[in-house]
């Protein structure tokens, strides 16, 4: 496809995901809705339909890509699954959570996938589009965020054609992502050390507890200064809305629009109600609306930093840094 083209948009039925099949399979890119955000998918296979995924996002080559696989079975294919890696996925696949765990040596997957890492990232999404175009298809799908790079991701749709109008072959329209933010992003060290590399749906200091008495996983811990990449969403500068964004935002100027939450409407809310789990879903729609707003700059409301609400925060400090 030529930038000069214009991508074309078909509803997620099954004829649809029949299309999107066909066109996966001689190489093409396809835009998918998955419970987190709208996925670009390529078969994670071939070096030629990766490179596309990296072409048409503009994506930097030392990002790697998340691996969209139907089970665990799946998993074993590509990567070493121990009882670390079972106990993590055991209650959170399908959905929305992704591990990296050592890549096999002899994994059949474009080195691309993994930008030159010894690991790879991995999900089994709970979308039914997404699951049954995996059905339909005998290799696994690298699908980040449907968007330009570091730009707003996707959660409709449309949100898909304001970036990537022309850049991908099909969009199947699912309708709203329903959670909103990407997958909660897990790797599991040496030893079963489990370090979370970026927050989302999956409240992984409750599966820990889950898990405690068993000994397994020996801990949760991060580094925020820790500044390499092994996993989508770990950039400083990321889901930018082309404006600058100010958080934590008591009163709000009039060049500022205002994305509210909770008693604070705001020009977008993100939940009336201030419900996490609706602020996560409506995240992305609300900084849409922003950068398409004629106020140059953006304020957001405080965001209680519980639950979800650490995805959410974690996305707005990204939106708000600098690019560099």
């Amino acid at each position: 496809m030529s930038d000069k083209d214009v991508t074309e948009v078909v509803l997620a039925d099954a004829a649809g995901i029949a299309r999107a099949a066909k066109i996966l399979e001689s190489g093409g890119l396809v835009a998918v809705p998955t419970e987190t955000v709208y996925g670009l998918a390529a078969r994670a296979d071939s070096p030629d339909a990766v490179a596309r995924i990296y072409a048409a996002k503009g994506r930097p080559d030392f990002n790697p890509l998340i691996v969209h696989i139907r089970d665990e079975d799946q998993a074993r294919r590509y990567a070493v699954w121990d009882t670390s890696a079972e106990a993590a996925v055991m209650i959170h696949w399908p959905g929305p959570l992704t591990v990296v765990v050592p890549a096999l040596p002899d994994a059949a997957l474009a080195k691309a996938v993994t930008a030159g890492l010894d690991t790879v990232a991995l999900r089994c999404p709970a979308h039914p589009v997404m699951r049954a175009l995996l059905e339909q298809v005998d290799f696994p799908l690298a699908a980040p965020s449907a968007n330009r790079s570091g730009f707003i991701s996707p959660t409709t749709a449309q949100h898909v054609l304001e970036t990537l109008d022309g850049k991908v072959d099909l969009v199947l329209d699912g309708g709203p992502a329903a959670q909103g933010v990407e997958s909660t992003i897990l790797a599991i060290r040496d030893g079963g050390v489990w370090e979370e590399l970026r927050p989302g749906p999956v409240d992984l200091d409750a599966l820990h507890r889950h898990y405690f008495e068993t000994g397994l996983p020996q801990k949760i811990h991060s580094d925020p200064a820790d500044d390499r990449v092994e996993a989508p969403g770990q950039l400083a500068s990321h889901y930018a809305p082309g404006k600058p964004v100010r958080l934590d935002v008591q009163k709000v100027a009039p060049d500022e629009f205002s994305i509210g939450f909770g008693r604070w409407a705001g020009d977008c809310t993100l939940s009336s109600a201030g419900m996490l789990e609706e602020a996560a879903a409506n995240l992305y729609e609300c900084l849409h609306l922003a950068a398409a707003s004629d106020k140059p700059r953006i304020a957001v409301a405080p965001v209680p930093d519980t639950g979800i609400g650490r995805a959410i925060n974690d996305r707005l400090r990204r939106a708000a840094a600098p690019a560099d």
